[in-house]
Order: C-alpha cells, then sequence, then structure tokens
C-alpha cells in the first residue's frame, strides 16, 4: 500500500528546483524582457518555414480539412465521445504521428504544422483537439524524442503514429501541480519495476494503449531513485481504468481514473534515468503547452466568425447591433485579440521548429495568456449574441435557427485555465524563471541557511552585476522618437514594449530589494509581473507578424497594441495599489471561520455526498474495467 510522503514546503520547493531547467544555453525572448532587453532581433524578421517543409504541411492540412468538413461536432456533444470511425479516419490521415520522425512512421511535420492541425480539428470539437494533443504533445512520442533510446523509439513510436492512443499519468487524487508529494511507487525487482498508486484526470487514459506513468522509485545504497517515467502498456495486469469523468466542457474526451496496483514493468521501459521524470515532463511541456494555445485560437476565430456574421444580420433600433458602439467595441476586442492570439501561436511555433531558441517562457506565457483571453472572448461572443448566446445549438435548430454553440465554447475553452499548469501556477512558474538571472548572483544574499561566506561571496558578485545592469534600465531605444521606424505606425508600440519591457525590470529589483525571501510569498506581485511580461510578449508578436502579411494585418495589430497598453498600465498601477495583504488577512479569516453567519440561509446540497478527496490509496481494484479501445482496422 502507497501512503503519502510527509513533505515540508522547502522539501517541495526542492523537488521542483530540482526538476526545472537550470542552465540556459539558448536565447531567450521572454527572458531577455524580463530582463529590460527587448531583443527583437531574435524574433525579426518573423520566422518563416523551409518551402519543402511547408508544402507539406499544406498538402497534409488539406486532406485534413476535407476530412473534417464531413463531420458534425454536434454528435460528440450529444454522445460525449469521439465515433470510433473518426478516430479510424484520423489515424489513416497520419494525425497520431504529425510530429513523429518519418523513420519511426510518422509525418516528420513541424510544431507550426501541428498548431495547424490542432485549430482545424478543435473546429469540429475541442475534444478532437485534446485527444490529439494528449496523445503527442504529453503522452508517449515527446518524452521519447527528448529522453528516449533508441530500441524504446522503434517500439513504441511506430505504434503511437499508426493510431495506438497515449497517455500521460501524473496526477493523483491528492497530488496536482506539487508532485513532491506523488504517492504511486515503483519498487525495483531483479528486472524492472512494480508500480503501485491511483492516477487521477488521466486525458485518453480510457482509451489508450500506452501510458507514460510517473512513479516514485525508493532511494537506496547505489540507486539514485526520485520520480521517474515509465513507458506502460496499458494492457498490463493490475491496470484498471475505474470511472471515466465528466466535466462541465470537452464532453469527447476519455479523461478518467486509472489504478495501477502490482503492475510490472520492465527495465527497458524506463524513460531516462531514474529521477528524471519530472525534468522530463516539465521539457516536455516546452512545446507541448503549445497545444492549448492553439485550441484557444481555433475558438477565438470562430467566434470571431461567427460574431460578425451575426452582428451585422441582427437589426436593432434600426441600425445592425454592430454597429452600436456598444457591441462596435466587442467586435473590436474580438478581431484585435484574435490577430494577437494567433501571432502569439505563430510566432512560438516557429521559435520551438527552429530549434535555435530556449522558449521555455515564451510557451509558458502563451498558454496562460492565450488561455486567459480566450475565455473573454468565448463570454463576450455569449454576450453579443444575448439570449441566443446562452441556449444549447440543439435548441436553436430545434426552432428553426442556426446551430451556433456559443455556450458550448464557454465551457469548453474555460478547462485551458487549467490544463497542463493552472494560470496560477503558470504564473509562479514563469516568475520563478523571470528572476532566474537575479537569484543566480544573489540567491545566497536572501537565502537564510547561506553562512556568512556565501553571503559575502554573493554580495561581491550581486554588486558586480547591478552595477552593469541597473543603469542600462534608465534609459534606451524606446525614448527615441525615430527607433523602429521600420515598422512604420506600429513603431509607438514598439518604443512601449521597450520602455515597459525596462520598467518591468526595474519593478522586479524593486519588489526583490523590498521582500527579499518573503517575495515567493508575494504570488499577487510575481502575478502581475508576468502578466505584464505577457502583454508585451504579445504586443511583440503581433507587431512582428504585421510587418510579414502586410497593412490590414497592422491595423489589428495597432488596436491590440492600444489595448493591451490599457491593461499593462493598469497592472503597473496596481503593482503597488493594491488590496492584497488586505486580502491575505480576509482569507485567513474566511479559513479560521470567523464569517460562517455570512453562508446562513442557503442548502449545501453536496454535503454528505463524500470526503473532498477520495481514497487514493494504492491497492487491487474492486471496480470493473471501464477501459475500452477504438478499432483499429490500422493497426492489426
Amino acid at each position: 500500500m502507497a501512503e503519502q510522503p510527509k513533505v515540508s514546503e522547502e522539501e517541495a520547493r526542492a523537488v521542483a528546483e530540482e526538476a526545472r531547467e537550470s542552465g540556459w544555453d539558448k536565447p531567450s525572448f521572454g527572458k531577455e524582457l524580463f530582463l529590460g532587453r527587448l531583443q527583437l532581433d531574435l524574433i525579426h524578421p518573423h520566422p518563416t518555414p523551409d518551402r519543402a517543409a511547408d508544402a507539406k504541411a499544406q498538402a497534409f492540412l488539406a486532406g485534413l480539412r476535407r476530412f473534417c468538413e464531413g463531420l458534425d461536432g454536434a454528435v460528440v456533444e450529444r454522445e460525449a465521445r469521439i465515433p470510433d470511425e473518426w478516430v479510424e479516419g484520423f489515424a489513416e490521415l497520419g494525425c497520431f504521428g504529425i510530429k513523429i520522425d518519418e523513420e519511426y512512421g510518422g509525418l516528420g511535420l513541424t510544431q507550426v504544422a501541428y498548431n495547424r492541425a490542432l485549430m482545424l480539428v478543435g473546429s469540429v470539437h475541442p475534444s478532437i483537439g485534446a485527444l490529439l494533443s494528449a496523445h503527442q504533445s504529453i503522452g508517449v512520442p515527446e518524452p521519447l524524442k527528448l529522453a528516449g533510446t533508441e530500441e524504446q523509439k522503434r517500439e513504441f513510436l511506430p505504434r503511437c503514429a499508426k493510431g495506438a492512443v497515449s497517455a500521460f499519468l501524473l496526477t493523483e487524487p491528492d497530488v496536482g501541480s506539487d508532485p513532491a508529494r506523488l504517492a504511486t511507487t515503483a519498487t525495483p525487482t531483479e528486472d524492472g519495476y512494480v508500480l503501485d498508486g491511483v492516477k487521477l484526470w488521466t486525458t485518453n487514459g480510457v482509451v489508450a494503449e500506452l501510458l507514460v506513468v510517473m512513479a516514485r522509485v525508493p532511494k537506496s545504497d547505489g540507486r539514485r531513485g526520485g520520480i521517474s517515467a515509465f513507458v506502460v502498456e496499458a494492457d498490463s495486469p493490475g491496470v484498471t481504468v475505474e470511472r471515466r469523468n465528466a466535466f462541465m466542457g470537452l464532453r469527447g474526451i476519455e479523461n478518467g481514473v486509472t489504478r495501477l496496483h502490482q503492475v510490472h514493468v520492465p527495465k527497458r521501459n524506463l524513460i531516462g534515468r531514474e529521477g528524471d521524470g519530472l525534468k522530463i515532463a516539465l521539457t516536455t511541456l516546452n512545446a507541448g503547452r503549445l497545444a492549448i494555445p492553439a485550441s484557444c485560437a481555433a475558438a477565438a476565430k470562430w467566434s470571431l466568425k461567427i460574431a460578425r456574421e451575426w452582428s451585422a444580420e441582427r437589426v436593432q433600433w434600426g441600425r445592425p447591433v454592430g454597429r452600436h458602439g456598444a457591441v462596435a467595441g466587442k467586435l473590436s476586442f474580438l478581431a484585435a485579440t484574435t490577430f494577437a492570439l494567433e501571432s502569439v501561436l505563430e510566432l512560438s511555433g516557429q521559435l520551438a521548429d527552429q530549434g535555435r531558441h530556449d522558449i521555455r517562457i515564451e510557451a509558458a506565457l502563451a498558454k496562460l495568456w492565450a488561455s486567459e483571453m480566450t475565455c473573454l472572448i468565448a463570454d463576450e461572443l455569449v454576450q453579443i449574441r444575448g439570449g441566443r448566446g446562452y441556449e444549447t445549438a440543439e435548441s436553436l435548430a430545434a426552432r428553426g435557427e442556426r446551430a451556433v454553440p456559443a455556450e458550448q465554447s464557454v465551457r469548453d475553452m474555460r478547462i485551458n485555465r487549467i490544463f497542463e499548469g493552472s494560470s496560477e501556477i503558470m504564473r509562479l512558474l514563469v516568475a520563478r524563471e523571470a528572476v532566474d538571472a537575479h537569484l543566480a548572483v544573489a540567491g545566497d544574499l536572501a537565502d537564510p541557511k547561506a553562512d556568512a561566506g556565501r553571503k559575502a561571496k554573493a554580495a561581491a558578485k550581486a554588486s558586480g552585476f547591478y552595477a552593469r545592469w541597473l543603469p542600462k534600465l534608465v534609459a534606451g531605444k524606446g525614448q527615441l522618437p525615430t527607433a523602429f521606424r521600420d515598422f512604420g505606425p506600429l513603431a509607438t508600440h514598439l518604443r512601449y514594449v521597450e520602455r515597459a519591457s525596462r520598467k518591468l525590470a526595474r519593478s522586479t529589483f524593486y519588489g526583490m530589494a523590498r521582500w527579499q525571501a518573503g517575495l515567493e510569498k508575494r504570488q499577487g506581485f510575481l502575478g502581475r509581473i508576468v502578466d505584464i511580461g505577457a502583454e508585451l510578449f504579445a504586443m511583440s508578436a503581433a507587431c512582428v507578424r504585421a510587418e510579414l502579411l502586410g497593412d490590414s494585418a497592422r491595423e489589428l495589430a495597432a488596436v491590440f497594441c492600444e489595448h493591451a497598453r490599457l491593461r499593462v498600465d493598469r497592472l503597473f498601477d496596481a503593482l503597488w495599489t493594491n488590496t492584497d495583504d488586505v486580502d491575505q488577512r480576509v482569507a485567513e479569516a474566511t479559513l479560521d471561520g470567523r464569517y460562517t453567519w455570512l453562508e446562513a440561509g442557503v442548502l449545501d446540497q453536496s454535503e454528505g455526498t463524500g470526503p473532498w478527496i477520495a481514497d487514493w490509496r494504492a491497492s487491487a481494484s474492486g471496480d470493473q474495467n471501464v477501459a475500452r479501445r477504438y478499432l483499429s482496422a490500422t493497426r492489426t
């Protein structure tokens, strides 16, 4: 029986710190932005794909589009599953091996092509995008690409490319973003490992043939141990899918609860080394997280189309509603933000394909910003549609109107602020990377465990770094009226980005000086720092892409930058004028029960239905195995 590890706050931080990539061997636009340096040459001219690779991608996408045009997403919504024959069709097109190299049976396409494919299938139903991305972005193919042996690649990647669905199993009933408390164990044996534990929210887990399982190997003499990654055959004895979970959106997602009891895994199925599991997972997510901005961009593009057509058709007080100021502002927001969303996605994808940049910050910002903005877009579409926005597509069709699933988009997009790291966790993750240069030179000054010698050495190192760095934050190109003039009307916005980048770096430094080691607990401050960086990244991406596309794109980029500047200015103000301290006090009083009188007068019908967290203890399953497999003529 697995027991929940007892982990202190300090130990949990240490596990997370050990898992992150510690070096910066490649340039990073995002890192430089947080340091007050707008390194536009890292992203401008906008990177473009190789012609041969692009032609190959376009041929694939054309075939995929033809297939998707024959599918009705309402079927998924109604039946709460993706039809088997659809999955077979996607497999025959090669959709399960888009990024898998041709030598292993895949299509060998780029990240950009993969993103565009996810946008296309997601516009049929987002559950399809979730199926393909969970399989390729975080399932077996990507971890093996990064850390797998040649033997593992030849054994598993051809199966994945043909359509053997894979899933990623990390989360547990009592373990989410704090993996130090991981309870699933991998006990070494003479010829491998025996896995025991329970995994929750296993996207694709219900239908998967292959699993990537994170489990803890005990440390011992001569054995490194630690959280490790394993490829597990889903039909192995002891693997039981006990539930298929249901959610407010993504009704076709095959997400479940999987119990592992005495599951034998051969040594050859360990990915990388023992203890490398979290590092592999985090590295996988660098590009893997771009699947979510792809889904978001697809939803935004669809929302813009529906909003435009409806707002031109619907007449109130003698004019189309879109020509009234209240709705016109919403249309402007939708158009400008959709352009920026696609710009962030395209730029991040191209940077990933080039392989010359460290994109950990860019990918995280793209995921965070896209998921937040798309929820706003989906909500605005419902508002523009009014009562019809709140009505289901099925109900609209039943009374003879166009079946527009606006309310479904709100439900489907909401998970993106939680998937693959909640927005709150993403802000902390990016904040850690944003202050990495500071911690590298001055971390020991704020470390209460550092002795006098370490502090003295850090002080000398920090004084040299800040003597060189701080003066550069005083003035820059953003103060020159002729700077970035090659961008024409967008130059003024890039000058703003340059000035704001330096202000962001100064603000980060002030926060570190003010709170020192306590800065990590100032999550409101850190979150705003990251949100400012995300907006500046989006502005940069929009301007650079607009230069590539022409005048109408420049118009949208300019409007987006106007919107973003207002948000950034508010965030800068809120760094120092906010209610963070009083919010903390009220939260603590709330948790202590001071305001329970305010809860009187209502019924809580969930009370008594079960514990907050289900029993997570590893044991043999007493439930029926609800796992199923897609029909697979292509894999027999």
